[in-house]
C-alpha cells in the first residue's frame, strides 16, 4: 500500500494541499508561483516561529545559485501575501520581523510532520559558468560601457571561487544582445551554467539584477 495522503492544512478561509502542490481558498485554487509556494510551505513548518532570511534564502535557492537575494525573497514574499489576500501592515498570516525574516502567525488546522513536506528542488553540481553581457536598463546608449564594465566587474568576481571555471570576457562578449537559447550559449561555450542580468544606474544608486 502506498503512504496516505495527508490532509490539507487548514489556515482561515485557505487549504494547502501537498499532494498536488496547490492553494485553495474557499474551494477556489490560488495561483501561486513555486518560489512563494515554497516560502509558505517552510513557514508553515514552523508556526507562530520566527523564519529567518538565511532559512529562506537556502530553501527557496540551491547552492551555488547567484541572485539578488534580498529582492528576490521580497518579490516571493509580496506574491504570497497578494495570494493570501494579507495586508503587511495588519497581518492575519505572516508578519514581518525587519531585517530578521518572517513568522507564520495564523492557527493552523491538520499540520502535518516535516517529513511530508515538498521541498524545493535543488540543481545540478555546477563546475563551470558563462556570464553574459548586463543588459543596459537606461534610455542612454552612452550607458553601455557602463554595463559592460559592471560585468567585467561580476566576472572578476566570480573567478574568485575556486572550485568554479568562469568563461573569459571575450568569449562571453560575442553574445551580447544575442537571442540564441540559453541552452545553446552553454553547449556552445561548454559550461554548466549561464547568468544573465540587467544593470540600472540612476544618479550616484546602481541596481543589478542577474540570475
Amino acid at each position: 500500500m502506498g503512504d496516505p495522503v495527508p490532509s490539507p492544512i487548514r489556515f482561515g478561509a485557505f487549504e494547502l494541499h501537498i499532494r498536488s502542490g496547490e492553494l485553495l481558498r474557499k474551494g477556489s485554487k490560488v495561483n501561486l508561483q513555486d518560489q512563494p509556494f515554497q516560502a509558505l510551505v517552510l513557514l508553515l513548518e514552523h508556526p507562530g516561529e520566527l523564519v529567518t532570511q538565511e532559512e529562506l534564502r537556502k530553501s527557496l535557492w540551491p547552492q551555488n545559485t547567484f541572485v539578488d537575494f534580498e529582492r528576490g525573497l521580497n518579490k516571493a514574499i509580496n506574491k504570497l501575501r497578494a495570494a493570501l489576500r494579507d495586508d503587511p501592515d495588519k497581518p492575519q498570516y505572516i508578519e514581518t520581523l525587519p531585517q530578521r525574516g518572517y513568522r507564520f502567525i495564523a492557527p493552523i488546522e491538520n499540520p502535518v510532520p516535516v517529513s511530508v513536506l515538498p521541498r524545493a528542488s535543488t540543481s545540478p553540481r555546477i563546475d563551470s559558468i558563462a556570464v553574459l553581457p548586463l543588459e543596459n536598463l537606461s534610455d542612454d546608449p552612452t550607458e553601455e560601457y557602463f554595463s559592460d564594465g559592471m560585468t567585467e566587474e561580476l566576472i572578476c568576481a566570480i573567478t574568485r571561487i575556486d572550485s568554479l571555471r568562469v568563461i573569459s570576457r571575450t568569449s562571453a562578449m560575442l553574445y551580447k544582445r544575442s537571442r540564441k537559447p540559453l541552452p545553446e550559449i552553454a553547449k556552445e561555450l561548454g559550461v554548466d551554467a549561464i547568468l544573465e542580468g540587467t544593470v540600472a544606474r540612476s544618479g550616484q544608486k546602481v541596481r543589478i539584477t542577474a540570475q
